[in-house]
């Protein structure tokens, strides 16, 4: 075996099967996961720091007996510090800014004996649900390459898709490992709250809006994932509710008849595209059809209030996580140095007051606890992914004269992804639909906060009825 066409078959669990059972040595995986990268990558433009010489060497030498020992694995170039190279975060002022430690997350993923292959690309500091960074240069869908793979975790996502590995790392601060999910036709699972430690560098990042777990193409290795990395961190101000037993216990489990709501109409009143209409649609028959019971509902959530009070979190971020660079590198931002619509939401969030920020979250905690009363009665809500399947590249440039316009545009491409970011709640995007043109259209499964167990009772059974790891992109196959 030497390429890894010959493991595509293969999800992450399946691989490390190999590796425990003698079949297939680590080393012979890292060769295959590089050949498949300098092979397609060109293409694709997702890995943007390849790490093969570190990857060959843990790959001979004593690596963790963990769940998934020898499975090559990318980590998006965010909120992902590991010791000794370079993290960009997508933007030209962290080129040369290598840390000098791994932060938690990653050191948990090494002990589960993943071997780190490279970083992914990512939009200038994750702000877009694309992946265009001037620094890099566009990812390209596999599906098709002139259309975007989603952001900000698209370069995992179109790495995965493509065959590079099984999975990879991302993190979600509106949608960013959903979006990009929906985009390539993959699992994506946003844990819940704190599920995940982002220490020991950060307690929590945005006001809880962000989590990092993996884009995956299987169930199994998603929840196999969360095991190997969830609970609290030394110092952690708080942390997930623990769960009742591992998550991959619960792959296979029976869910049984569960109360879904669903809902094609967006909190902001914009409209949905019919592809997305369909897919739910199609999704919610599904779910009859396994014995669920649905019925059409949503919570009541004041979309426009919502989206003004994300902004205000939104741009606060941008300018804490600027300043903090600033902090980080030594060196005093400038506006050269950053791409337009950057520069201009830091300066948006500069000129938010203390009351303004505090005033937002406390307008976002409360309409977490109205959302969290919907839940008593229904078990999972089910949404679409996305306002409309993958978009043009370019889809979200911002003109001179007016430098947020792509976040304006956004707004009507991820109208409900980022309700669960203000929630906390666990939220996954499956692949169970594809439209005429072939493109891969997710649908969203929101469960109550804490409770990833039943959207993998449900996941498990849905990639059951229809599975989805076959179908594969044609473009670069």
């Amino acid at each position: 075996m030497a390429k890894m066409d010959e493991f595509i078959s293969f999800d992450a669990t399946g691989l490390a099967a190999l590796v425990r059972q003698k079949q297939v040595k680590a080393i012979e995986l890292v060769e295959a996961s590089i050949e498949r990268i300098e092979r397609l990558n060109p293409a694709l433009n997702a890995v943007v720091a390849p790490m093969y010489e570190q990857a060959r060497k843990a790959a001979t030498g004593e690596f963790p007996d963990g769940p998934f020992s020898g499975v090559p694995f990318l980590l998006k170039d965010l909120g992902a510090p590991c010791v000794g190279v370079a993290m960009t975060m997508g933007s030209a002022f962290m080129r040369n800014f290598v840390p000098d430690h791994d932060n938690e997350l990653v050191a948990r993923l090494k002990r589960a004996g993943l071997i780190i292959v490279g970083k992914t690309n990512t939009p200038e500091l994750g702000i877009l649900p694309t992946t265009e960074p001037r620094l890099f240069g566009p990812t390209r869908n596999p599906w098709d390459i002139h259309r975007t793979p989603g952001g900000s975790s698209g370069g995992s996502a179109a790495a995965v898709a493509a065959g590079f590995v099984p999975m990879a790392h991302g993190n979600d601060g509106g949608g960013s490992i959903r979006i990009p999910a929906s985009c390539c036709g993959l699992f994506g699972l946003k844990p819940t709250r704190a599920r995940n430690p982002l220490g020991p560098d950060f307690g929590d990042i945005f006001g809880g809006l962000v989590i990092d777990h993996a884009i995956t193409r299987s169930v199994r290795d998603s929840a196999g994932l969360l095991d190997a990395t969830a609970g609290p961190d030394i110092g952690d101000p708080y942390w997930a509710p623990p769960p009742a037993r591992p998550f991959l216990q619960e792959v296979g489990a029976d869910p049984g008849r569960l109360q879904i709501a669903f809902t094609t109409q967006t909190p902001t009143g914009l409209k949905v595209h019919e592809d997305c209409v369909s897919a739910v649609r199609n999704a919610a028959n599904l779910c009859a059809d396994l014995g669920h019971e649905l019925v059409e509902a949503s919570p009541e959530i004041n979309g426009e209030l919502v989206a003004q009070a994300f902004m205000v979190l939104w741009s606060a971020g941008c300018a804490w996580t600027i300043d903090g660079m600033g902090l980080a590198t030594g060196r005093i931002p400038k506006q050269d140095q950053f791409e337009p619509l950057t520069w201009a939401l830091y300066e948006m969030g500069r000129q938010q007051s203390a009351s303004s920020y505090l005033l937002s979250l406390t307008f976002l905690q409360r309409i977490a606890r109205n959302i969290a009363r919907f839940f008593l009665k229904h078990d999972v809500w089910l949404t679409p992914t996305l306002g409309e399947p993958p978009v043009s590249l370019g889809a979200f440039d911002s003109s001179p004269e007016n430098p947020l316009q792509g976040l304006r545009r956004a707004e009507g491409f991820v109208p409900f992804t980022p309700i669960c970011n203000a929630t906390g709640q666990p939220a996954m995007s499956v692949p169970l639909y594809w439209n005429g043109e072939g493109l891969p259209v997710g649908v969203h499964f929101v469960g109550r906060f804490g409770d990833e167990a039943t959207l993998f009772r449900l996941a498990a059974q849905l990639e059951s009825a229809r599975p989805w790891a076959g179908r594969r992109p044609t473009v670069l196959a």
